[in-house]
């Protein structure tokens, strides 16, 4: 009996892209995080709950900038990268208000 290439795939788990803190990266893929990858996950998972997926990012935020101010207290995070980082690819686009 021959296995074919998707059963394969199908057996391997998949290490999830969650945050290295404190330096916000990737564990994965060592991309900033929330890295594409982790962006589409949460997207799935907070696919009915929109508000809950934005109060998450927002606390996400909070942690990260603390985190990455701490680190670099002198050239500290811009809070404008935070946003677009973390919420901006969040907000739904076209949904009524």
């Amino acid at each position: 009996m021959s296995r074919n290439v998707s059963d394969d795939r199908a057996a391997v788990p998949r290490r999830p892209h969650l945050p290295l803190r404190p330096l916000w990266l990737c564990r994965v893929c060592a991309a900033p995080w929330p890295c594409p990858v982790a962006r589409l996950a949460l997207r799935q998972e907070y696919a009915h709950d929109r508000i809950a997926l934005s109060i998450y990012l927002c606390t996400i935020l909070h942690d990260a900038a603390a985190d990455l101010y701490r680190l670099n207290p002198h050239d500290g995070p811009d809070p404008k990268a935070l946003y677009m980082r973390f919420l901006a690819w969040a907000t739904p686009r076209g949904d009524p208000p």
